[in-house]
């Protein structure tokens, strides 16, 4: 019977099939709470306020850029099942085993 995948697993599959959609999803977030940050401080004056969002959420949107870079190089070079593991590399752990 296959086991059900982690809550991770499950996260990580989704990022890698919506690449874009959580980047947005993200910068969203980002700018929406940076708004409401900035929006309690009342010395500040409105046009401030919006650079210093759009600042935090394009820092954000940078950071998730190349998050996602990471999670698309991960899966290209290991795939979904995790590293994978060569031949040689099998044989030398097989021999290194020996007693």
């Amino acid at each position: 019977m296959t086991e059900a995948p982690s809550k991770i697993e499950s996260m990580r599959k989704w990022v890698v099939e919506h690449k874009l959609r959580a980047v947005g999803c993200l910068w969203l977030g980002g700018i929406s709470s940076s708004i409401a940050y900035n929006w309690s401080r009342p010395n500040m004056k409105t046009s401030v306020k919006i650079i210093h969002a759009r600042l935090h959420a394009q820092a954000l949107t940078l950071a998730a850029l190349v998050g996602s870079a990471c999670v698309e190089y991960y899966d290209q070079k290991y795939g979904s099942s995790g590293p994978k593991v060569d031949k040689y590399t099998s044989q030398y752990l097989a021999h290194s085993h020996k007693d």
